[in-house]
């Protein structure tokens, strides 16, 4: 949505900027009472911060299966809340994003098995400890397990990223970048068709390739480049 990126209490007079927050509430003095100023600008990210606190206690206390429903209530709530253009600007597909996304699948999947591994759960809990930093395991430490729902989870990644970069050029993607997001398209829809089960190595490719994409359209020329590389090997 296009929104002024400032914007003005009326209550006490103090000025904020709306992409830095996401909320018109006033910082100062808590009032709603605020009107946007200046110019508008397309913005899509929620400004959210991804909150384990909850789910890292009870991991500490020795309960993962107690930390399995708040992980994943948290990456919901901050996914959602989430976008990739900000005051008009693309943001990157970032770790946090990715790590979140994977997590709150991990700990469904997790809680609901009536038996999980110990080289599993380690691996939540890597992800657990390290998601809001942006710390997300590498391809080869994906249990074979879960490497489906790393699959899933980076094929929505990228599907939301997606969307927000057609958002960005406002529906108009220039080429080469257009055919090159339509075959990430191609590729992500594909992988949810397999219900994620690729490789972590293709998972991460598709991530890449849409990281080079937003690289290109934000003038990196090499973008194209090693997005197309990308896509080669998934095919």
């Amino acid at each position: 949505m296009d929104v002024r990126g400032e914007r003005e209490c009326k209550s006490c007079g103090t000025r904020w900027s709306y992409y830095e927050t996401g909320s018109i509430e006033c910082p100062d003095c808590g009032s709603m009472r605020s009107v946007g100023i200046g110019e508008r600008s397309t913005h899509t990210d929620g400004n959210a911060d991804l909150d384990l606190s909850a789910a890292r206690d009870a991991a500490a206390d020795g309960d993962l299966r107690g930390a399995l429903d708040p992980a994943a209530d948290a990456c919901r709530d901050y996914c959602q809340s989430r976008g990739f253009v900000s005051g008009g600007d693309l943001l990157d597909l970032d770790d946090t994003y990715l790590a979140a996304q994977e997590l709150r699948r991990a700990a469904v999947l997790l809680g609901d098995a009536l038996r999980t591994s110990d080289e599993a759960e380690r691996y939540v809990l890597a992800l657990l400890n390290g998601a809001e930093d942006g710390d997300r395991p590498t391809p080869d430490e994906v249990p074979e397990s879960l490497r489906a729902i790393r699959g899933l989870a980076y094929a929505a990644a990228v599907d939301a990223y997606r969307a927000d970069v057609r958002t960005y050029c406002d529906g108009e993607v220039p080429e080469p970048e257009r055919g090159l997001l339509e075959r990430l398209r191609d590729h992500a829809k594909r992988v949810d068709a397999l219900d994620g089960d690729v490789s972590p190595e293709d998972a991460e490719r598709l991530v890449e390739a849409a990281r080079a994409i937003a690289d290109a359209l934000r003038g990196d020329e090499s973008g194209v480049e090693r997005a197309r590389t990308r896509l080669d090997a998934l095919a």
